[in-house]
């Protein structure tokens, strides 16, 4: 299903994908290289995340580009399948907040979806889409399941999926008090609104900040089954070729030969 079957149109919605890490832990497997241009099956990993956006018809894309950035607009350029790229290149490390304040003046949809540029979460789109716009939520974020949250910290909600309380992971270690634990999968909605609260905030961090000031406002999660990948160190890097021989299809990728089609 693509935004349209939801009644909305793709210029209603503009993608942030946030690739600006320095990826400090991968250096050891992936050196002098952007996180998004590790390689997994021979495709750059940010084409995975690209290839959400082609599936539901979002065209418009704002990546939020750091460290070595000029090397992804050197692979990608300004199309990829169909979408529009726009790059906000950091001249300095401003945080996963201080990103979108510096990528502001591209987001002026209505409804602004962020991903993390280092995390991949196999799960309908278009039904994050539907729970956000349903609860005619200002915030809301997308929650997965896994067995054990030590790694990531949790995320505790009420009976109406509002987020009360962020646990860090020291907090979760050693809990199995719940049979499922729900963590930040990495994508968040957001309307204009709080784009503009993030703006005028200041915060450098949208996870130790932001969010955190939040919880008992208007901040919302929507619970999605699905596996949920993250490259973020070389164990997780190296598991990525199996997650994506398992869920998406192989096909040759020419990159900037690609925007084309």
């Amino acid at each position: 299903m693509d935004v349209a079957n939801l009644g909305m149109s793709s210029d209603q919605i503009t993608t942030a994908i946030l690739a600006g890490g320095l990826g400090t832990r991968l250096r050891s497997v992936v050196a002098d290289t952007p996180k998004v241009l590790a390689m997994v099956r021979g495709r750059p990993f940010l084409s995975y995340l690209l290839d959400v956006l082609v599936e539901r018809d979002l065209k418009n894309v704002v990546l939020c580009t750091g460290y070595l950035g000029e090397q992804i607009q050197g692979a990608f350029g300004d199309t990829y399948r169909g979408l529009r790229l726009n790059y906000s290149q950091e001249a300095e490390p401003l945080g996963t907040a201080g990103a979108l304040r510096l990528a502001a003046p591209f987001l002026q949809s209505d409804v602004v979806l962020v991903m993390n540029g280092d995390s991949y979460y196999q799960t309908d789109l278009s039904l994050f889409l539907s729970c956000h716009r349903n609860r005619c939520s200002d915030a809301t974020l997308l929650l997965a399941a896994v067995p054990d949250s030590e790694r990531y910290g949790s995320v505790v909600l009420d009976q109406h999926d509002h987020i009360v309380r962020f646990k860090e992971k020291s907090d979760d270690k050693g809990d199995s008090s719940d049979e499922r634990c729900w963590i930040n999968a990495g994508m968040y909605l957001f309307s204009q609104r709080m784009l503009s609260d993030i703006v005028s905030s200041g915060a450098e961090s949208l996870e130790r900040e932001v969010f955190p000031a939040w919880v008992g406002e208007t901040l919302h999660g929507c619970r999605s089954q699905g596996d949920f990948l993250d490259v973020g160190t070389p164990e997780s890097y190296r598991a990525a070729e199996q997650f994506f021989a398992r869920y998406v299809p192989d096909r040759g990728l020419s990159l900037k030969n690609e925007s084309a089609q």
